[in-house]
C-alpha cells in the first residue's frame, strides 16, 4: 500500500502523520509521531494545533518487558486501602470495554516535568528505552532508575490490534509493520469553535495545508492482516 509506505517514511523522518479511528468508535483524529523523535518542537505542535492530551503508547511486547500495568488493575489492587476506588470503576467507557490507560511519568532529568523541553526528554527518552530494549537484562530496574511515577505523561499500553482497535493498538501497529519502534506519542485533535473533536473533514483539510499523511483506522488494520498473513 504506496500511502502506508509514505507514513512508514514520514515517522522515520520524525514528522507527523495523522490518524483516524473510526465514526463508529471514539471519531477522532490523532497527531502520531514517534516518541524516539520527540523535541520539544513536536510537544508545541501538539499543544498548539491539536490541543488534546499528550500521551505515549507503548507497545504490547514492550509493556509486558518491563512489567507496566494497567491503571485499572493497579485502583482494584488498591481497593481495599482506598474503599472509594471500588465505585469508580471504568466499565461504563461508550466507546471501548477498557481504557488502555497505564502510570504517569516523568524523566528523572527533569524539572517540573510539564514544560516542553521537560516533556520532550521524557517522550523522547521514553522511545530510546523502548527501541533498545532487548538488549537489557532487568528492564523493570532500568525502567525506574531513569522514570518516576506520577508524572506529566500519560502511557498507554496496546493490547493488540486483534484485541481493541483504538489509537493505540492502531498506532502500535502502524510502527511495527514499519519495523519501527512500537513507542509512538499521540494527541487528539480538538476545536476551538465547537469545543468538540476535530471532524474529519477539518483534520483532511489540516493534513493536506501541512503535508501530513492522514490513515484511516480501517486501513491500518486490513493491511496488517495482510501483513500478519
Amino acid at each position: 500500500m504506496e500511502e502506508l509506505e509514505n507514513v512508514f517514511r514520514q515517522l522515520k523522518k520524525g514528522r507527523f502523520i495523522l490518524l483516524h479511528d473510526s465514526e463508529n468508535r471514539e471519531d477522532e483524529t490523532d497527531m502520531v509521531v514517534l516518541a524516539e523523535h520527540v523535541r520539544p518542537e513536536h510537544i508545541a505542535k501538539m499543544r498548539l494545533d491539536a490541543g488534546g492530551l499528550i500521551c505515549a503508547a507503548v507497545g504490547n511486547a514492550a509493556a509486558k518487558a518491563i512489567g507496566l500495568p494497567f491503571m485499572a488493575d493497579v485502583l482494584i489492587e488498591a481497593e481495599n486501602t482506598y474503599p472509594l476506588l471500588k465505585r469508580m470503576h471504568g466499565e461504563d467507557i461508550k466507546y471501548d470495554k477498557k481504557s488502555a490507560f497505564s502510570l504517569t511519568v516523568n524523566h528523572r532529568k527533569t524539572f517540573t516535568g510539564i514544560s516542553d523541553v521537560d516533556r520532550a526528554l521524557t517522550i523522547s527518552e521514553l522511545g530510546i528505552f523502548c527501541r533498545d530494549l532487548k538488549g537489557l537484562k532487568d528492564p523493570a530496574t532500568v525502567f525506574g532508575s531513569k522514570f518516576r511515577s506520577p508524572g506529566h505523561i500519560a502511557l498507554l499500553l496496546s493490547s493488540g490490534l486483534k484485541n481493541r482497535q483504538g489509537h493505540t493498538e492502531l498506532t502500535c501497529a502502524i510502527a511495527e509493520m514499519g519495523g519501527l519502534t512500537p513507542s509512538v506519542v499521540v494527541c487528539e485533535m480538538m476545536d476551538g469553535k465547537t469545543h468538540k473533536s476535530l471532524t474529519l473533514k477539518d483534520a483532511q483539510i489540516y493534513a493536506k495545508k501541512n503535508d501530513h499523511a492522514l490513515l484511516e483506522g480501517k486501513q491500518v488494520i486490513e493491511e496488517y492482516k495482510k501483513w500478519l498473513g
